[in-house]
């Protein structure tokens, strides 16, 4: 990009026609967990779990609610997730949860919330 310092961009920005698409910090998901046979979690997580997010190349730690009680490796589940900083995004995009170092679930965006 001319005229742009690699000082002024960050890995996981976004390069966009102004005004073309927002960042957003809340979305609902349909998530898929992995199983310990896939390379996921053995044991199940809860309501308040904060895991990393991987959004295109970013990478952010968000917070997740359910209805359930808790979630088992191997459920399909919609969260409500909550991100700690803006990020772009849009209904129908893809994303990886992780958790030291290793993917535990895959989920695509259901609904933009704010």
């Amino acid at each position: 990009l001319r005229g742009v310092n690699k000082e002024q961009i960050e890995r996981g920005q976004v390069l966009a026609k102004p005004g073309s698409i927002k960042p957003h910090t809340k979305f609902t998901a349909n998530v898929y967990v992995l199983k310990k046979e896939e390379g996921g979690r053995h044991t199940p997580f809860f309501p308040g779990y904060r895991p990393q997010f991987y959004i295109r190349t970013t990478d952010v730690t968000g917070s997740i609610k359910f209805d359930q009680e808790m979630v088992m490796p191997g459920d399909n589940v919609v969260m409500n997730i909550e991100l700690i900083a803006p990020v772009a995004i849009e209904q129908g995009m893809r994303f990886a949860i992780r958790e030291g170092g290793r993917t535990v679930g895959a989920g695509v965006v259901d609904k933009i919330v704010e």
